[in-house]
């Protein structure tokens, strides 16, 4: 059978990191350039997590996860995005950082690299899956045939990416309110043609909009199941919840 998903264990290792650069990407989007020792990272897909570790007055630390939006071992350097649709601990510091500040990560612990097999990828997702989904486009070769479906609080917030793929990019502006209805997302992604050929589709939003785009993209579009990988980053009304399976 053939493998489409391949899993890669790395040795977790704590480090932590200072401040370089804090550059505000959008209104609802901060970008932290982090800099410190970086030997040893590994992170072989473009969805990997990392954790981000806060000291807490309690016993244990809170912790987030998040994904390397970039990073450069030999350099010492670490990109983060950080969505500002929710008042968390990793938010909230994001928000406040400044140069100089420090970080304490984990990870990641391993990576799913999905095999490159395909004449086409469909990525979708909303504010919390733009790191995941720019970092894709920016790793992918000349030729790659990549559609985006993004999910933004407004115009504003469109991000333009590094791409030397072949790249069609879509928006779907809604208000924050509607951040966990899969309407405005499932409207948009209904009119999307998709091209012929073998595709892979990922989707990371709310859990209940990714479960509902997973659902037309295998019940009513008949995409294999096995080619679309779909997650949920957050889930409504529940602080430090993510539903990765979507079973």
């Amino acid at each position: 059978m053939e493998e489409i998903i391949i899993r890669k264990r790395h040795e977790a290792r704590r480090r932590t990191l200072t401040v370089a650069d804090v550059i505000r990407l959008t209104p609802a989007m901060i970008r932290l350039e982090l800099q410190g020792d970086m030997e040893g990272f590994e992170s072989l897909a473009p969805d990997d997590h990392i954790k981000l570790i806060f000291e807490t007055d309690g016993e244990k630390p809170v912790m987030r996860e998040y994904t390397p939006r970039a990073f450069d071992v030999a350099a010492g350097k670490l990109t983060l995005d950080f969505a500002l649709h929710d008042a968390g601990p990793a938010t909230d510091w994001a928000i406040h950082a400044k140069v100089g500040d420090t970080l304490s990560i984990g990870g990641p612990r391993g990576s799913s690299v999905i095999a490159p097999a395909f004449d086409w990828w469909l990525l979708i997702g909303d504010e919390t899956a733009l790191p995941a989904i720019g970092r894709r486009i920016e790793e992918a070769g000349a030729g790659t045939r990549i559609i985006v479906l993004g999910a933004i609080l407004s115009e504003d917030d469109r991000q333009e990416f590094k791409a030397v793929a072949d790249l069609t990019t879509h928006w779907v502006v809604r208000p924050e309110e509607q951040a966990d209805d899969p309407a405005p997302v499932l409207e948009a992604l209904k009119a999307l043609d998709l091209p012929v050929g073998r595709g892979f589709v990922w989707i990371a939003a709310e859990a209940g909009v990714a479960r509902a785009l997973r659902g037309h993209m295998r019940d009513e579009r008949g995409h294999p199941a096995e080619l679309i990988k779909a997650a949920g980053y957050w889930v409504k009304g529940k602080a430090d919840t993510s539903d990765k399976a979507l079973e």
